[in-house]
């Protein structure tokens, strides 16, 4: 009986060791997709990449991109879109008044920062979890 006890415990203790082991990977694979996208981001102001926020606890890891101006980033714009549906502009070039000029544009090339993340935080997660 004692020895049925100690199978018992020992596999408690080997369950919690896992359990622990588990929620560190989640947590360091958001870590891994946090800096990677604020590193991977184009900065003009910075306010795209200060909207980035990480959130993990026990099995779940979030990473969100709050500006509305990361897809842009992601997909490009005008003729240079990319992704479903490319280019939506309706008149192409465009013009556009900032900072007291005008300036003409027929878009923007995407500069792809979260798929490369994801490319990148996905291989960490299979080498993490692969043991």
């Amino acid at each position: 009986m004692a020895r049925t006890n100690r199978i018992v415990v020992d596999l408690e203790k080997w369950s919690e060791e896992v359990m622990d082991w588990s929620e560190r990977g989640i947590e360091t694979t958001t870590e891994v997709a946090y800096n990677e996208s604020r590193r991977r981001i184009a900065v003009d102001t910075g306010d795209t990449r200060d909207s980035i926020e990480s959130t993990y606890r026990g099995f779940k890891g979030t990473v969100l991109v709050g500006s509305p101006i990361a897809i842009y980033l992601e997909y490009g714009t005008g003729i240079h879109a990319t992704g479903p549906g490319g280019s939506r502009a309706k008149k192409i070039p465009w013009t556009y008044y900032k900072d007291g000029r005008f300036f003409t544009t027929y878009g923007m090339v995407a500069q792809p920062f979260w798929r490369p993340t994801m490319d990148i935080t996905e291989q960490y997660f299979k080498n993490y979890f692969k043991g």
